[in-house]
């Protein structure tokens, strides 16, 4: 049997997904003045950013682990949402799972080899040989770029994902209450057909020993 969209499953994916959303808006004042602000990004913010990179891929071992056991618990309440799936799971869950692989895959992708680069402090630019590859590969400061980049990237499938599952429980919500309200209307139309039996019954019992009384008369009479 399919999952409800009020069930355990739906937890292990709304509550991962906003512990993401967190993390991602923890680092937004380092993002915003690199992508939105109409000033010019002082070079000195980019050594805040690098410092600050720095330091979380230096953290300790459990916070990486505790971060991917999160991952696994949002992976796990989809595909168990999945698990012999109606209509609405097709639907809401298998979009909401499409887009948290796409998620995992810019972390994979992206976010993890920011941090790599920026905590080992050197990037591709400055790996080139020649000129022409230092004219094609990122530099310091378009690579912090990406990375910024990255994070609003994943900000948005993951707000894409908790408008689906919002719009799977308004969906169940509604057939509830339509199932609902014809459930009442067939009772109803039951009891008023039931009454209306009764009334016809009972009207007919109260009719019938009027015979017996016309039968008496009619004898006195002939007497």
């Amino acid at each position: 049997m399919a999952f409800k969209s009020g069930s355990f499953a739906t937890f292990l994916i709304v509550c991962p997904t906003c512990f993401f959303l967190g993390i991602i808006f923890s680092l937004f004042p380092y993002d915003y003045p690199i992508l939105w602000s109409t000033i010019t990004t002082p070079a000195a913010h980019y050594d805040y950013l690098e410092a600050h990179l720095r330091f979380l891929h230096a953290s300790p071992p459990l916070i990486p682990r505790i971060l991917h056991i999160v991952i696994f618990l949002g992976l796990a309440g989809l595909l168990t949402k999945l698990y012999k799936p109606s209509e609405s799971n097709m639907l809401f869950d298998g979009a909401s799972l499409v887009l948290y692989m796409c998620g995992i895959t810019v972390y994979i992708a992206n976010i993890v080899k920011g941090l790599r680069l920026a905590s080992a402090g050197q990037y591709g630019a400055e790996l080139a040989t020649t000129a022409d590859e230092k004219d094609q590969i990122l530099g310091r400061e378009d690579s912090l770029k990406v990375l910024s980049a990255s994070n609003t990237i994943l900000a948005l499938v993951l707000v894409g994902i908790l408008v689906l599952q919002a719009g799977q429980w308004y969906a169940e919500r509604k057939d509830q209450q339509e199932f609902e309200s014809l459930g009442s209307g067939k009772k109803g139309e039951k009891e008023h057909a039931d009454s209306a039996a009764s009334a016809s019954a009972s009207g007919a019992s109260t009719a019938t020993p009027a015979k017996p009384g016309r039968q008496g008369s009619q004898r006195k009479k002939s007497n």
